[in-house]
């Protein structure tokens, strides 16, 4: 593979989700959803999508801090469940939602630079 283009900066592309090669197409059809080729310069990202790993990895760590969040309100203040409801679920919400798409970015674009592939079993 021929690289035409200089390597774009991986802050740029990661946070505005654009192409790690060319940094001029968008990486995403929706919100998290990977193009299977670029418009521009038509590197296949199949292997380099990151299926659902990365999400389950943030809403993990978020939500574990949104429960000790919740725990301690409890402890602190004994309120009703609709303060729960309205003062920790929209800030945990919010925070496994914003990282997501940087993140996976983040994935995409060191696979990409570090043209990592699906391990294989080498026979010999």
């Amino acid at each position: 593979m021929t690289n035409q283009w200089p390597p774009p900066s991986s802050i740029k592309t990661e946070l505005r989700g654009l192409c790690p090669q060319c940094g001029q197409s968008q990486r995403y059809v929706g919100f998290l959803t990977v193009k299977p080729k670029c418009e521009v310069c038509g590197p296949d990202r199949s292997l380099a999508a990151p299926a659902d790993r990365l999400a389950f990895f943030v809403i993990c760590f978020i939500w574990v801090t949104g429960v000790a969040l919740a725990w301690r309100i409890q402890v602190a203040y004994s309120p009703s469940v609709w303060v729960h409801l309205f003062a920790a679920f929209p800030p945990v919400l919010l925070a496994c939602l914003l990282p997501l798409r940087a993140l996976k970015g983040r994935l995409i674009s060191s696979r990409f630079r570090f043209n990592a592939t699906e391990g294989m079993i080498d026979p010999d």
